[in-house]
């Protein structure tokens, strides 16, 4: 069996139409007749189409937007108490690029000056009779 090329049927040209299928002639030239595309003519001025704008796609597409400041977050290493190895770790040692983070596993007395601790890490080394110092940045 040979198999059928599909071709256009000669009635989808519109031979012997007069506006082959678009009604009123002049709609069918360009595209100026449609208005645009997409959420063109959404009427930030004149609220056209406004109603179905709000309850269906974007409820913050009209009005205006605060501009906010955004602030760089400040980024430490940390140094986590839990997986320290405490033959590295000098007593009186200066981490101030460091936040000191964690919980105590073995009782070491340790007097350390740090960036930034967090309440679980300074609560851990006071309980064992140490101290975590803050380092303020000048």
């Amino acid at each position: 069996m040979a198999l059928r090329i599909k071709r256009r049927r000669k009635s989808r040209r519109f031979r012997g139409s007069h506006t082959h299928g678009r009604g009123f002639k002049k709609k069918a030239r360009g595209s100026g007749h449609r208005g645009g595309v997409g959420m063109a003519g959404t009427g930030k001025r004149g609220d056209q189409r406004k109603s179905m704008i709000l309850k269906n796609t974007l409820p913050e597409y009209f009005g205006k937007r605060q501009t906010r400041m955004t602030y760089g977050k400040i980024k430490l290493k940390t140094l986590n108490l839990d997986r320290l190895s405490f033959n590295k770790i000098k007593d009186d040692a200066d981490y101030s690029e460091y936040k000191v983070v964690g919980t105590l596993t073995q009782p070491v007395k340790l007097h350390i000056t740090a960036g930034r601790a967090s309440e679980t890490a300074i609560k851990s080394v006071e309980k064992h009779g140490g101290k975590i110092t803050i380092k303020k940045k000048e």
